[in-house]
């Protein structure tokens, strides 16, 4: 039984000198970095025996590591010695041979263990992987692991490397398209011909694309799949457009909401930016295109830039101060959307504006015909009626004579400025004729703001604007009215052209050279008639050698022009200047010219004019008075100095006082706008091919009809002859000053 005993003892003692020696080479591992992280648990090469064949321990089964000898009760295998207790005080004092024997034997094993196990780890390094450690089991029982010397902590295996240096890095996945990823590819694939479902028009399909290139085709109104805030802004500016008098339904916005796919999404992006770029269009260059509303309608507006609107929204940093800088920014434009503002809110589309004072109601007795230079009672009855001068003075004077001539040309009577029985009924009888508006106010203005995008965005520091409806000529310096007169404008058959030229110079006493326009349709059917009718209005006809018809008017007093002509060429062959016919000036409405404007006061605007241009010349009126004559001087302006005339068509306007004002739709123009936009919407922005201007070609007639033949001054060229060509009086020199 002693025996037995013995031999029991000297079993766990052997077993515990295999674990001391397995914690030891675990331990050693551990600090080599050799050891799998993540765990506590002793290595599988430590808990059994390896072959000597093997590369590497194979993984023990779970009753491989728990395994002890069979005749070792687990009581006794709990008291084996700790890490720290020597072999010698391990052994039992009997039979010390024995125990030195197996202690040997334990010890030489263990060290063979070790041996095989740092040959595998110096040949194969890189095969210990997680799942081998993951599937090893534990080494031993709770207890034995308790009782295990040297077992590794939890701090320890936290702080231990987490892989192998050596080890090969795991390749990375491949990240996920993000949602801008797939909206740009399918940008891409929209870019070229698909394009233009969304943009018809050629340019703006072709900067659209560019644009959208230059991106890598990155959406421009998405951010991270969802609408951004410059979108946002957007289509929250494009529905409140109506604002400036346009329609939000021509402008249609996506709805980001509903796109959740990134096909809907390209396609939401795609169509708000056709709808800002038709927007910007619109705001820049008008609605409706001028050509479609008359023939003489032009301003030689640049084509509208597509690229340069998809660069300024791409560097704004506010879209809806962007998307508004597109609105002309006049101030008589801003003033007209606070009247459209206030026709809206406050119900006065049809309210009638004011009516001009009217004039006494005096009725003139019927008698002899009253003329000028002769005294009557009468006279002081027709200047109450009239309103003229002191009311009291019997005289029939000019001033009286002016306004009678005013009021015959308004009565569609014979202006000769005698009152007759026709004169007196109609003076008896008239009416004061109301407005003719095209609509309702509200149509009106903003028809008139579609006509202020027809103009340059820069009127020039120093500007002329007519506004032929106001029968008025303003010059502008520096952005405030610098001067204002009275002008008397084209008829409706022959009405003055809508157009931006520069004036560049003044004549004093100028040649009238009769428009062939007027050569065609008035003088040569007059000629044919009376072949004396030219000499007695004072005409020059002269005759070419192929037949070419020139009819001029020499500089003088009784010249249709007057002393003074403004000039500012454009193909219209319209220019402004003095007239011998003031009496059309006491008219309220003066549409009476063959399209010319002529001023009330043309050497005060000559002086206002030259106090800008040639300000070092000190031109006053008595110095231009000094230079009347029969011979042609030209006042030449610096061409730095040149000042651009805007000929408008204002039928809606706020005065200085902040009243809007309405005028007659003298040539009919606002009601074609209105007409335009309530049924040729859908192309109203389209410009028409108009046929070639016909006012400046040359009228022919049969060569010799007229006595042509070889002459010193031919017809040269009409353009030249209206703005200073042709014979200039006896010398037929020109004369110019600067």
């Amino acid at each position: 039984m002693r025996k037995s005993r013995i031999s029991s003892l000297l079993a766990g003692a052997a077993f515990g000198l295999v674990l001391v020696a397995s914690a030891q080479t675990a331990r050693a591992e551990t600090k080599d970095g050799a050891q799998v992280p993540g765990t506590s648990q002793i290595p599988p090469a430590a808990a059994q025996d390896p072959s000597p064949a093997q590369g590497t321990p194979a993984a023990a089964t779970p009753a491989a590591e728990a395994k002890v000898p069979a005749d070792t009760k687990p009581a006794d295998t709990a008291q084996a010695p700790s890490a720290e207790t020597k072999p010698a005080e391990a052994a039992a004092p009997v039979e010390p041979k024995a125990a030195d024997t197996a202690a040997k034997a334990t010890e030489t094993k263990a060290t063979e263990t070790k041996a095989t196990e740092t040959k595998a780890t110096e040949a194969k390094p890189d095969e210990k992987k997680p799942t081998d450690t993951a599937a090893a089991p534990a080494a031993a029982k709770p207890a034995d692991t308790a009782s295990t010397p040297a077992a590794t902590k939890a701090a320890d295996t936290a702080s231990a490397p987490q892989s192998n240096p050596d080890a090969k890095p795991v390749t990375e996945a491949a990240k996920p398209a993000s949602a801008d990823d797939l909206v740009t590819a399918k940008l891409r694939d929209l870019t070229g011909s698909k394009l233009d479902r969304y943009f018809p028009r050629k340019n703006e399909r072709a900067a659209v694309e560019a644009f959208y290139k230059d991106r890598n085709f990155a959406p421009f109104w998405i951010v991270n799949g969802v609408e951004s805030d410059r979108a946002k802004a957007a289509v929250a500016y494009l529905g409140h457009v109506d604002r400036d008098g346009l329609e939000p339904s021509d402008y249609p916005v996506p709805d980001f909401a509903a796109a959740t796919g990134p096909d809907a999404q390209a396609d939401a992006e795609l169509k708000l930016m056709a709808s800002v770029m038709t927007y910007a269009r619109h705001a820049l260059y008008g609605r409706v295109a001028w050509s479609r509303v008359s023939a003489d309608i032009f301003y030689n507006s640049p084509k509208p830039d597509a690229s340069g609107i998809l660069k300024t929204l791409a560097e704004s940093t506010d879209m809806a101060a962007t998307l508004d800088g597109f609105e002309p920014q006049f101030a008589e434009y801003k003033k007209l959307k606070a009247a459209l503002a206030d026709v809206r809110n406050n119900g006065k589309a049809d309210e009638k504006q004011p009516e001009a004072k009217a004039a006494p109601r005096v009725v003139i007795p019927e008698g002899k015909i009253l003329r000028p230079g002769m005294k009557d009672p009468r006279v002081t009855l027709l200047r109450k009626r009239l309103d003229v001068g002191n009311v009291d003075n019997t005289l029939y004077d000019d001033e009286v004579r002016d306004a009678v001539r005013a009021f015959q040309t308004s009565a569609d009577l014979d202006a000769d400025g005698n009152v007759g029985p026709f004169t007196v009924r109609a003076l008896n009888g008239e009416k004061a004729p109301e407005a003719k508006k095209a609509g309702r106010t509200e149509d009106i203005i903003v028809v008139n703001m579609e006509r202020w995008r027809w103009l340059p965005r820069d009127l020039g520091e120093n500007h002329v604007i007519v506004n032929i409806p106001d029968y008025r000529l303003t010059l502008y310096h520096d952005g405030s009215v610098y001067w204002s007169t009275k002008i008397v404008v084209g008829q409706p058959a022959k009405p003055t052209p809508l157009i931006t030229a520069e004036m560049k110079f003044i004549t004093v006493n100028p040649t009238w050279n009769v428009p062939p326009s007027i050569i065609e349709n008035e003088y040569l059917p007059a000629l044919r008639e009376d072949p004396t009718a030219l000499d007695r209005i004072g005409l020059k006809l002269e005759e070419g050698p192929d037949g070419t018809v020139r009819i001029w008017q020499p500089p003088g007093a009784a010249n249709a022009l007057g002393r003074i002509r403004f000039n500012f060429p454009n193909k219209f062959l319209v220019y402004q200047h003095d007239t011998p016919d003031k009496y059309l000036f006491a008219k309220a409405k003066r549409a009476y010219s063959h399209g010319c404007m002529r001023v009330q006061d043309p050497v005060t605007y000559a002086e206002k004019l030259l106090s800008l241009t040639l300000p070092q010349e000190h031109y006053t009126e008595a110095r231009i008075q000094k230079m009347y004559g029969d011979s042609e001087i030209n006042i030449n302006f610096p061409q730095s100095k040149f000042i651009p005339v805007h000929i408008t068509y204002q039928t809606a306007f706020v005065d200085q006082d902040g009243k809007l004002q309405l005028r007659d739709d003298v040539y009919g123009r606002d009601a074609k706008m209105i007409a335009i936009l309530k049924g040729e919407r859908k192309v109203a922005d389209i410009p028409v091919e108009r046929p070639p201007n016909s006012s400046a070609k040359p009228v022919r007639v049969q060569p010799g009809l007229y006595g042509g033949g070889p002459r010193d001054d031919g017809p040269g060229n009409f353009f030249q002859w209206i703005f200073g060509g042709g014979p200039r009086g006896p010398s037929g020199r020109v004369i110019t000053y600067r």
